[in-house]
């Protein structure tokens, strides 16, 4: 079952509008099949070159002019070019068949943020349209899933993840087995190639460390103690994770006050089954001990991609005293902050700590359970 993506539309807003359209996401969130379906309901002549193929690949290496690249494309009226970070100087080819083809749409996708971003970013100024896709969203499986059909997922959800060929797996196992596949096969062996990481050793602990410490404060000099490199190394190889789609950080939200944290981040995984496959942890959730973090992890992740897809920009942080006053999640809009708290046993009761509360007393305060998440998305 196909479940449409919520950038397909807004990538249709954007065809054919002189600039190129490049579209990043981690291997298997789905970018070549919602590239693919939107190029079949152009009708147009459609070439579409796979850059993971070595002779594919090699067109693009080896065309080095503009009739070069004319060969390539052909008559196609759209052309999607599919990895386009293993293709070297992809951002100046890109640019020549923007500015010499004008009438053709060219659309590329790359799972590495930062390898595809920094070749492009020069060449391709004022000439692309950048979007990011992310595993399947709550509010894009609402479209194909009663309140009812949700709920009854949601467990699944939060231990196996949301990437498309997860959700389609219909027996536990399978799922188990896609997403193990997905975290330990492609994404991590993509890691390694990222700036030709050597250890992968401390790259598999990190993760496993990162994995554990989801809804605690990540320091990254006990990291850098814990796997015996230095905090510089371990700040490095955490900016590579987010660039390549795997996890995230929120900063401490403080206004200087003595009492507030202020130097300690959180960092969150985009999936939960990516997170549960490094620690190899698939157990159902009436014997884990980690649901809080689960819960806490499930809905900062989903408020991040809804942000993205409906491009509605807010700053997002945590906020802790030091004498453990919390709050989960603390939205930033406008000069007006919205503080959240993940409560899965299902009260949404609890009150906003009282420090919080007297300090930003113009804030509001929700409290988001496994019985009204479905509102916020």
């Amino acid at each position: 079952m196909y479940i449409k993506r919520t950038l397909e539309d807004k990538i249709k807003s954007h065809l054919f509008k002189g600039k190129a359209i490049v579209v990043y996401g981690a291997r298997q969130v789905g970018k070549t099949t919602m590239v693919k379906r939107i190029l079949d309901e152009s009708k147009l002549m459609v070439k579409y070159i796979n850059c993971d193929e070595a002779d594919q690949r090699r067109q693009l290496l080896e065309a080095e002019t503009s009739s070069d690249l004319r060969q390539v494309i052909g008559d196609s009226k759209m052309v999607i070019i599919d990895e386009a970070q293993r293709v070297n100087d992809i951002g100046l080819k890109l640019k020549l068949i923007v500015d010499t083809f004008p009438d053709r749409q060219i659309i590329a996708t790359g799972s590495s943020s930062f390898e595809l971003s920094a070749e492009i970013s020069e060449p391709m100024t004022g000439r692309v349209f950048e979007f990011w896709l992310y595993p399947l969203s709550v509010s894009e499986m609402k479209n194909v899933w009663s309140d009812t059909e949700f709920n009854r997922q949601l467990e699944s959800l939060l231990i196996y993840g949301g990437y498309p060929e997860v959700v389609d797996a219909v027996s536990q196992e399978d799922k188990k087995t896609a997403i193990s596949i997905i975290a330990k096969n492609y994404l991590y062996k993509d890691i390694l190639k990222f700036q030709n990481l050597k250890n992968s050793e401390i790259v598999r602990k990190l993760l496993e460390a990162l994995a554990l410490q989801v809804g605690s404060e990540v320091s990254y000099t006990e990291l850098g103690r814990l796997l015996s490199i230095h905090r510089e190394t371990v700040a490095s190889y955490i900016r590579i994770l987010e660039q390549a789609f795997i996890v995230f950080r929120l900063r401490p939200f403080s206004r200087n006050l003595r009492k507030e944290l202020g130097k300690l981040q959180k960092i969150y995984f985009y999936d939960l089954g990516v997170r549960n496959s490094l620690i190899n942890n698939h157990n159902p959730l009436s014997l884990r001990n980690d649901i809080g973090a689960l819960w806490e992890n499930f809905i900062i992740a989903e408020k991040k991609k809804l942000e993205n897809f409906i491009g509605d920009p807010k700053s997002y942080y945590f906020w802790r005293t030091w004498d453990q006053q919390e709050v989960d999640l603390v939205e930033e809009k406008g000069g007006k902050l919205y503080g959240l708290e993940m409560s899965w046993s299902g009260t949404n009761k609890k009150k906003p700590p009282k420090a919080w509360k007297e300090t930003y007393s113009d804030s509001t305060w929700e409290v988001i359970t496994r019985d009204n998440f479905l509102l916020y998305f």
